[in-house]
């Protein structure tokens, strides 16, 4: 069984919890706390590829997610002036 690791963000929010998203996927989960926001969002994540697996499209889906990664790198090189979001940035690892 293969693993892949992809990036999560993490961002408080305003009312309480956290909210949490894959940005080379799109999905996103929350939390009452980082933890949980993490859980969620992995369990998410996992039921976002499985379905994928299942509709024969799971190649596709993590060529745009390297697609995706590989273009918000460059943007961000691009721009000098980018700042660093406040959010803490962990990964989710899959089976």
């Amino acid at each position: 069984m293969k693993r892949i690791a992809f990036g999560a963000v993490y961002k408080p929010e305003p009312e309480g919890g956290y909210s949490a998203f894959c940005p080379e996927l799109g999905v996103a989960s929350q939390g009452e706390t980082i933890e949980e926001a993490g859980a969620n969002l992995k369990e998410a994540v996992e039921l976002y590829l499985e379905s994928a697996r299942e509709l024969g499209i799971l190649e596709w889906i993590l060529e745009e997610a390297l697609e995706n990664l590989k273009e918000a790198i460059e943007l961000y090189i691009e721009d000098e002036d980018a700042e660093v979001p406040p959010w803490r940035m962990m990964p989710i690892v899959t089976k």
